[in-house]
């Protein structure tokens, strides 16, 4: 079987706006290889989030193809791509979407429901992932006792907690101060590095691109640079 867990060839995205068609990405060709810890990096309307979705299978390419886990995207029925969502891309999002009402674990839970486990397993599953993350003291909280940072660490508990081939970061530290955002990098990158999760960030953010692997640069909707990057954490801060 290939390494290649997401593989992108000649993909075109068109939107309609009034009589007209704006192209959002025009020819991108990427492929990213199992427990990648790579990133979408450029300004705001240069593509990131668009391709990001593709890859999610929240949208379909307009033209070329999106392979994502031996699935072309654009041949999924709605169904399917729900099934490819619910049990192999975890998603992390800048707003958290955590859901007010319900406490840390029943949120974390919540990304379990659709899979066909007994409550003993997700039970399991769920302090796993809040132990991967140092929330287990906060499974009773609701998201208004708990700072961004810690909420953002529960949105990362609830992509991780099904065990994802893939995680989406759409841009994960913007509604962060720079501590978080280191802290809630270097959880991501262990659980990258220890569970050979793959990961690819949008971003715009120096603090991000600090940790990135490898930046794949966007720019008008085209791949302008990919290229490999040494970390040295001694030099992040």
């Amino acid at each position: 079987m290939s390494d290649k867990v997401i593989q992108l060839k000649g993909l075109t995205k068109r939107f309609p706006v009034g009589n007209v068609y704006f192209t959002a990405l025009s020819d991108i060709n990427i492929d990213i290889d199992k427990g990648e810890f790579a990133g979408l990096v450029g300004p705001s309307g240069s593509g990131k989030t668009t391709l990001l979705n593709i890859i999610g299978s929240l949208d379909v390419p307009s033209e070329g193809n999106a392979t994502v886990l031996g699935h072309s995207i654009a041949s999924l029925s709605q169904k399917q791509a729900a099934h490819l969502r619910n049990h192999h891309i975890g998603f992390i999002f800048q707003t958290y979407n955590l859901l007010p009402v319900y406490t840390v674990y029943e949120n974390v839970e919540f990304a379990l429901l659709l899979q066909n486990m007994s409550a003993g397993e997700r039970r399991k599953a769920v302090m796993q992932a809040l132990e991967w993350v140092g929330l287990t003291d906060k499974e009773k909280s609701k998201p208004s006792m708990l700072s961004g940072g810690e909420c953002q660490r529960v949105a990362i508990a609830r992509s991780m907690v099904k065990k994802p081939q893939i995680v989406l970061a759409d841009e994960p530290t913007a509604n962060l101060d720079s501590k978080n955002s280191h802290h809630i990098l270097q959880t991501m990158k262990a659980l990258n590095e220890e569970l050979d999760v793959t990961f690819v960030f949008s971003t715009h953010d120096e603090k991000v691109m600090q940790y990135l692997k490898r930046k794949i640069a966007l720019a008008d909707g085209k791949v302008v640079a990919d290229e490999a990057q040494l970390v040295d954490e001694t030099q992040i801060g």
